[in-house]
């Protein structure tokens, strides 16, 4: 199956217009938002510009509904009342009743998770450590039930810096969770280009500097989840 990944959004709506054209052109067979959805530089009080992104999103799964959607730590910091850089009070209340929005837009059974798999290609926002499994997931007699039960986890255990929503591949050189065997496609970092490591392909590549200017090439990865391999960027 060919994915398109949409990485961190951060109050870009283009980006699910952008992302609907390729699909609409036969790019991939379906989607995966890494979301990230609010928060950006300087754009705190834009309560208009967090519901504009927010109805893209929402416009954007209704369209194409069997998009896979993993939480990232942005949207998280709203639902769970944690602090994070670029949190925005004034916009507080509209994040919580947007994901809300985006949530009852799904199909039943295509909740919103922290980890939503494809074949043998897991995606996140972060990043899956071996560490983090071994140290946290009781039942791991499957790559299916270890995904399962991080999925039911909250802060306690995610809101740390070894979770597979704050954990940066790109920094650190630590076993990644079954790395022989499965791809993760991860964003959560910003990155001057999508790129391979190990068995992490990192594409956060629409974030941008303080002064707005892009840090990477803005393109959207296409996955072959049966070769486990970066097929195109589009």
């Amino acid at each position: 199956m060919k994915a398109l990944v949409i990485p961190d959004v951060h109050l870009k709506p283009y980006m699910f217009k952008e992302a609907a054209e390729w699909m609409r052109k036969g790019v991939a067979e379906r989607a995966v938002c890494l979301m990230d959805i609010p928060d950006d530089w300087n754009r705190e009080y834009d309560i208009e510009l967090y519901a504009q992104t927010f109805d893209a999103a929402i416009s954007f799964a209704k369209e194409f509904p069997d998009t896979l959607w993993c939480y990232g730590n942005h949207d998280l910091c709203y639902l769970w009342n944690e602090r994070e850089s670029g949190y925005s009070r004034a916009a507080a209340y509209t994040v919580r009743n947007k994901l809300e929005e985006l949530k009852e837009a799904l199909p039943a059974g295509n909740q919103i998770r922290y980890i939503q798999r494809i074949d043998d290609v897991l995606f996140c926002h972060g990043g899956i450590l071996q560490a983090f499994v071994e140290e946290n997931v009781k039942n791991t007699d499957s790559v299916d039930q270890t995904i399962a039960e991080i999925n039911t986890m909250g802060p306690e255990q995610l809101w740390c810096s070894a979770s597979p929503i704050w954990y940066r591949p790109q920094y650190h050189q630590e076993t990644m969770y079954e790395e022989d065997s499965l791809l993760q496609v991860v964003g959560h970092t910003p990155v001057e280009k999508i790129y391979r490591s190990t068995n992490v392909i990192s594409c956060d590549v629409f974030s941008t500097y303080r002064d707005g200017h892009p840090i990477g090439t803005q393109k959207y990865p296409v996955i072959d989840t049966v070769e486990k391999i970066l097929w195109k960027e589009v």
